[in-house]
C-alpha cells in the first residue's frame, strides 16, 4: 500500500468527456486536463486517451508514476467497486460492458487505481468538498440526460453489496409509467431528466401548444426550456413543473427511507435553480414523515461538474486510511 502522504490523480470518465485531476495529499486540486472521451471510437482509444491525460498531468507537473499514491476513476454505469469492473456501461460508453478497468490502469501505470460509479463520486465529492461539508449523512442526485444518485452514511459513502447502490434515477414513481431504458416503467429518471423535460416539451409543441420555443423542436434541450420558464413562457413552466413535481415524489421517498440530514440536487438540469427545487422541499415538508423533514436542507450542488473528480480523490483516501 503507497505511503498516505503522496498524491492522487483522479479521473471522471462519462460519455462526453473525461476529466483528470491532481490531487495533493492534503486534499487541494493542483491540475486538472479535460478532453473529449470520443466514445464512438471504442473501449481502446478511450482507455488510450485515459492514460494520456494521466500522462500529461504528470508530465507537466514533473511527476512520474511511481512518485503516485492512487489512481482513483469516477466512471458513468453500474461499477463492481471492490473488484473495479465496469458491469453495466452506461449508454454513453457502449461496449464497456464487463470491463476491468481497475486492473487495466493498474497494468499500464503501476499504480493501485479504484472504480467507483460517477454519481457515488460526486456524492462524496459534495461531502467533503462542496454543498454538505461537516454533514455525516446526504443523499445527492444528479440531474443530467439520465438520474444518478449518491449516498453518504455517518460520513462515508454507501454502495451496497456489489457497488450498485444509488441508482435513485430508477425507484419507481408512476406505477405502469412511461418504459424506462433499464427495463422498468415509471422510472424517476422518465419525469425528471433533462431527457424528460425535453420529452415532455417537445411532445406538447408537436400538439400545437403555444410558446416562445415553437421554432426550436429539432433542437429542443432542457437548458432551453429551464431559460423559457425563467422568462415566464407558460408552456415550458408547466414542463418544469411536472419535472418539479416527480422530483418531490422522489425526495420525499429518500427522506422517508434514509432520514438524511441534507439532499443535494447536481447535475446540468439542477441549473435551473429554484424553480425546479422549491416545489420538492415544499413537498418533502408536507409528505414525508415529520422526524425525517423537519431538519431537512434541500440545496443546490456546489462543485458542479468537478464533483467527480473531488469525490474520486476523497475516495482514493479513504481507502488508504482504512488499508
Amino acid at each position: 500500500m503507497p505511503a498516505k502522504n503522496t498524491p492522487v490523480i483522479a479521473v471522471d470518465i462519462g460519455g462526453t468527456k473525461i476529466m483528470a485531476a491532481l490531487f495533493s495529499a492534503d486534499g487541494k486540486m493542483q491540475a486538472k486536463d479535460t478532453r473529449p472521451t470520443l466514445a464512438g471510437e471504442g473501449v481502446d482509444a478511450v482507455v488510450e486517451r485515459l492514460y494520456s491525460a494521466i500522462q500529461d498531468i504528470l508530465e507537466n507537473n514533473n511527476l512520474v508514476f511511481s512518485q503516485l499514491g492512487a489512481i482513483s476513476i469516477a466512471c458513468a454505469g453500474g461499477i463492481d467497486t471492490e473488484k473495479g469492473i465496469v458491469v453495466t456501461p452506461s449508454p454513453g460508453l457502449p461496449g464497456w460492458s464487463g470491463l476491468p478497468l481497475a486492473d487495466i490502469i493498474k497494468e499500464k501505470t503501476g499504480v493501485i487505481t479504484y472504480v467507483l460509479n460517477d454519481a457515488s463520486a460526486a456524492a462524496l465529492g459534495e461531502q467533503r468538498y462542496g454543498a454538505g461539508k461537516g454533514i455525516k449523512d446526504l443523499v445527492l442526485l444528479t440531474l443530467g440526460t439520465g438520474i444518478g444518485g449518491g449516498i453518504i452514511i455517518d460520513g462515508k459513502l454507501y454502495l451496497g453489496a456489489n457497488g450498485g447502490a444509488g441508482e435513485l434515477g430508477h425507484m419507481t414513481v408512476e406505477a405502469g409509467g412511461l418504459p424506462c431504458d433499464c427495463g422498468n416503467t415509471g422510472c424517476l429518471e422518465m419525469y425528471a431528466s433533462g431527457r424528460a423535460v425535453a420529452a415532455d416539451a417537445v411532445e406538447r409543441l408537436r400538439k400545437g401548444e403555444k410558446s416562445s420555443l415553437a421554432g426550436n423542436v429539432e433542437k429542443l434541450s432542457a437548458e432551453m426550456v429551464g431559460v423559457a420558464a425563467q422568462k415566464g413562457d407558460k408552456l415550458a413552466r408547466e414542463v418544469i413543473e411536472r419535472a418539479a413535481f416527480y422530483l418531490g415524489v422522489g425526495m420525499v421517498n429518500i427522506a422517508n427511507i434514509f432520514n438524511p440530514q441534507m439532499i443535494v440536487i447536481g447535475g446540468g438540469l439542477a441549473g435551473i435553480g429554484e424553480i425546479l427545487i422549491a416545489p420538492g422541499r415544499k413537498m418533502v415538508a408536507e409528505r414525508a414523515f415529520s422526524i425525517s423533514s423537519r431538519n431537512i436542507k434541500i440545496v443546490g450542488a456546489k462543485l458542479g461538474n468537478e464533483a467527480g473528480v473531488y469525490g474520486a480523490a476523497a475516495f482514493a483516501y479513504d481507502k488508504r486510511r482504512t488499508a
